[in-house]
């Protein structure tokens, strides 16, 4: 599945990465980090819960906005 993760708090490089890999290292297949939108966009084929995505950021330091499915080709 693909999402859009809106992000508060990303200010740097090093977000980006930290986001970044926060995601990959709990399963998502393909993420792309945007700092000046401030989303994370995924390929999720693991299936994994909104809420194990707000975890996931979370511990990296980070809030989520909100969750968008299904909306990028």
């Amino acid at each position: 599945m693909k999402k859009r993760i809106y992000i508060k708090g990303m200010t740097c490089q090093h977000c980006v990465m930290r986001v970044k890999k926060a995601l990959e290292d709990n399963g998502c297949d393909e993420v792309n980090v945007d700092l000046e939108m401030g989303y994370a966009e995924v390929i999720d084929n693991n299936n994994l819960r909104d809420d194990l995505f707000r975890n996931i950021i979370d511990e990296a330091g980070y809030d989520v906005i909100r969750i968008e499915k299904n909306i990028f080709q």
